[in-house]
């Protein structure tokens, strides 16, 4: 299956405002939105935006996304959720004053969270995960290059087959958050080779 388009998709937690035009669907979030489970925190957050639909078993989904990162932890990309305790976000995130690729997975209720500096610029980048029995394969690229880079090989529960996938947009220090999310794409996995 192959999806280009935004129809067919559901929200959880719709941001409060959105547009779609030429095929890209251009957001603005709402005031202190997150998706957290405990972790160092000790606060649980499930109200971030999110744009899905169903699929079950192995997959590889991929989106191309600008942002205009401003405040701390400004973060949009793609995610996977089983529910509230079970999910996984990656993408870019907004924290020390640069962009990182960030990745957050959360497993059983608690969440862990890596993340690593990206070049500075305000291009697109890409993201893309995929599902191979109980691991995710989290892939990222920059606006111009045709090289996609190994950011995360993360565990996540097999048992767990049916899980909502898209696209996810958060602000936890404000409102007003601006992304376009320029394509999402879902297919059966690209393959296994893992470098």
């Amino acid at each position: 299956m192959t999806t280009g388009h935004w129809n067919g998709m559901n929200w959880f937690n719709p941001p409060p405002r959105l547009e779609v035009t030429a095929g890209e669907l251009k957001l603005a979030t709402g005031e202190r939105t997150d998706f957290w489970q405990r972790t160092y925190y000790g606060f649980r957050h499930d109200d971030g935006h999110f744009l899905h639909r169903r699929h079950d078993g192995e997959f590889t989904m991929e989106t191309a996304f600008t942002g205009r990162y401003e405040a701390l932890y400004d973060q949009a990309g793609l995610m996977l959720r089983h529910d509230a305790e079970n999910w996984m976000k990656c993408g870019v995130e907004f924290t020390d004053g640069h962009r990182h690729f960030s990745t957050v997975v959360t497993v059983a209720g608690r969440s862990d969270w890596s993340a690593f500096d990206l070049p500075d610029g305000h291009g697109a980048v890409e993201a893309r995960v995929t599902r191979l029995a109980d691991a995710l394969f989290v892939q990222y690229r920059l606006s111009g290059t045709d090289r996609w880079k190994m950011a995360r090989l993360g565990y996540f529960p097999p048992e767990l087959a049916s899980l909502d996938v898209g696209v996810t947009a958060c602000s936890p220090q404000r409102a007003g958050f601006e992304v376009t999310f320029h394509r999402f794409v879902l297919t059966d996995p690209l393959s296994r080779d893992i470098h």
